[in-house]
């Protein structure tokens, strides 16, 4: 056994590892439904100048840790170059984590039925443990990707408001919510077409595919979830997914605005013509756009409404009608 793998592995950092005078990280949490152009929003906010695209943070112990799934940048998870910078600055390098510990953490907290827990600052002891053990190893993970990437905002969207329940409850960081969302047929009739991965490289690999109602119900669930993180008096933003396609230079500065940072209109210039220049990104996971690098047209995808049954339009527009209303769409 080599000296590197004889070195105790770490399961949790207990202990805040910020100075308490040290500047918080500011994190721009997109959340929401996925088929929503997350990763697209995502990767528009890191071309500007103190932005990363992390992709779905949240997804990194899985996907990246132990599927070793490509990086954004084309390389797989333990060979890039970035991310082994953020182990070795986090934890003394990945090898020392003990990523079996870290996602049975991850599974007890982030999930749906424990946003009680967490908005109630439970008392559970049971829970609490393994929240402080869970919150130390974020610290540590997100405190380094600021420094390795050199970065004033770190663009996470992992879009899962569970996840952003767990964030919240580290002062560490500087929680602002990019509330996105998208026409709940077109985000139906996403989830039913089949798409191919494009990060596993030598395998065809289909992503999750849902019916209809389940996600109409989802789409309800995962925006009024966003809405209450807004209620705790988050900073928050919400965009349509149809605008940040259609007009991406103004959601982005509406954001950008809530983020409270000051940017110069030239940063912008990356967009034109209704094309986006992408450059080299980082992102963990996300759909197949963030392999994606050069010019990029901008296409509204709106399909559902010639392709989507009219029964299954009907199911998803009748469970989801008074927030469609609200978010300004025609039920």
């Amino acid at each position: 056994m080599s000296a590197m793998d004889a070195r105790p592995k770490l399961a949790l950092a207990p202990e805040p590892v910020l100075a308490s005078d040290a500047p918080r990280v500011k994190v721009a949490y997109i959340g929401g439904l996925g088929r929503s152009g997350s990763t697209l929003l995502d990767r528009m906010l890191g071309q500007l100048p103190g932005f990363f695209s992390a992709g779905e943070i949240r997804d990194l112990w899985q996907r990246g840790l132990v599927e070793n799934r490509l990086c954004g940048c084309g390389t797989a998870f333990r060979e890039c170059p970035f991310w082994s910078a953020v182990g070795q600055e986090a934890f003394g390098g990945w090898d020392r984590v003990d990523v079996a510990h870290v996602l049975a953490l991850s599974r007890s907290i982030d999930r749906h039925s424990r946003i009680p827990l967490l908005v109630a600052h439970s008392t559970w002891p049971p829970f609490d443990r393994r929240l402080r053990e869970y919150l130390g190893t974020l610290e540590r993970l997100y405190r380094a990707i600021a420094v390795v990437g050199d970065t004033r905002v770190i663009v996470d969207s992992s879009k899962a408001p569970s996840t952003a329940f767990v964030l919240r409850a580290m002062p560490v960081l500087d929680l602002r919510l990019v509330h996105l969302i998208r026409d709940s047929r077109g985000v139906a009739y996403s989830w039913n077409k089949k798409v191919v991965r494009p990060d596993t490289p030598g395998r065809t690999v289909y992503m999750h595919r849902y019916q209809p109602a389940r996600i109409g119900m989802r789409w309800v669930t995962r925006n009024l979830e966003m809405e209450m993180l807004g209620r705790l008096g988050h900073p928050e933003v919400r965009v349509r997914y149809e605008h940040a396609v259609t007009a991406p230079r103004l959601e982005l500065e509406r954001i950008v605005e809530m983020l409270d940072e000051r940017i110069d209109p030239e940063a912008f210039a990356f967009i034109a013509d209704g094309r986006v220049r992408l450059g080299v990104n980082h992102t963990v996971m996300g759909n197949p756009v963030r392999m994606h690098q050069g010019s990029l047209q901008l296409r509204l995808d709106d399909e559902w409404r010639s392709a989507m049954s009219p029964r299954q339009r009907r199911i998803v527009s009748l469970l989801t009608r008074p927030l469609l209303r609200r978010y300004g769409y025609q039920p």
